[in-house]
């Protein structure tokens, strides 16, 4: 039986090591902070959309191709995916916003007047068309993260804290941490906040474009929504900022101004890791693969990229996305 240590418990090496465990292989996996995953990892604060379509407005091919097996790989590993797609809007204001975002994304119908208000009731009346990308999907993050540390418990897999193992071979999914090897990864910081609002029912992820401030609302039940995030670049972790909350907070008043009322929950913050180009990258050097780059993207292409790092480890098939092969 082939064994290996992962690195990392966040998005990336989670599903690492599952896809390594459920191919029969022998799997350690370390982090360095108890009870992981946690709020020191990215992963934590993600939005869990699932939307492959939506990215190709600014992502390159590769995101959108590989991100289209994401929703069907955490149904299988980990459950609890909704699949209601994602609704994009603009205010009148932004209108050539939506237009520009319907030329660049694919897999979209046009929606307008009582069609959006049947989908989303509580938009109804508040704008004249939208973009629904019927076959997206979104999970909780946390919920889905827990789904997999108990699938590895299940199998006898814990997340240990002590160093790893230098006789075993690594895949090293540390994320920004990695840059002490991988000096090329840079800091992109995203923020958000939770909300809880129970006057406002959302069925799936909204968008709402802006010249400078997009966001989306992801619907976590119950009333509690998350609401994210920005993109700055810079490799600080932490809290978020004042001018970003309120970017954010008041982008979402002008979605639905009964978010003016909601109770704030939590607010988040985190450096999440990226190449020059945004694409995640395999690469090995000597006994040691690692997979990092994720960008924003980590839910949906984290699946696509265990399942190329298990057959590059267990089948020597190299990945399309493996830049550096240092044997």
């Amino acid at each position: 039986m082939s064994e290996f240590q992962v690195v990392g418990a966040g998005v990336a090496g989670l599903c690492v090591a599952t896809e390594l465990a459920a191919r029969g292989a022998s799997v350690r996996i370390f982090d360095q902070v108890p009870d992981s995953p946690g709020p020191h990892s990215c992963s934590w604060w993600a939005g869990g959309m699932l939307a492959p379509d939506c990215e190709g407005e600014s992502a390159e091919e590769p995101v959108t191709r590989l991100g289209r097996t994401a929703a069907k790989w955490w149904e299988r590993h980990a459950g609890g995916v909704s699949w209601r797609g994602t609704l994009v809007v603009a205010l009148e204001r932004d209108k050539g916003e939506l237009s520009r975002f319907a030329r660049l994304a694919d897999g979209h119908e046009t929606l307008k007047d009582s069609a959006i208000a049947e989908l989303e009731p509580d938009l109804g009346g508040r704008f004249r068309r939208a973009l629904h990308f019927r076959n997206e999907a979104h999970i909780r993050p946390r919920t889905a993260l827990a789904g997999l540390v108990k699938r590895l418990n299940s199998s006898g897999v814990q997340i240990e804290t002590e160093p790893p193992d230098r006789d075993l071979p690594s895949i090293d999914c540390r994320g920004l941490a990695a840059r002490d090897v991988l000096q090329d990864l840079r800091g992109v910081k995203g923020e958000m906040v939770v909300v809880r609002c129970p006057d406002v029912e959302f069925a799936r992820p909204v968008r709402l474009l802006h010249p400078r401030h997009p966001i989306y609302v992801v619907p976590r039940g119950n009333g509690i929504f998350m609401i994210g995030a920005t993109m700055i670049e810079t490799d600080s972790r932490h809290n978020a900022s004042v001018r970003s909350i309120l970017e954010l907070l008041s982008a979402a008043y002008a979605l639905v101004p009964a978010f003016g009322e909601a109770e704030l929950l939590e607010m988040g913050a985190d450096s999440r890791p990226a190449f020059a180009d945004n694409l995640p990258r395999i690469r090995r050097r000597g006994r040691t693969v690692f997979v990092n780059g994720l960008y924003r993207h980590g839910f949906l292409l984290a699946p696509a990229m265990a399942e190329m790092t298990a057959e590059l480890v267990l089948e020597g098939r190299k990945p399309e996305i493996m830049d550096e092969d240092i044997g």
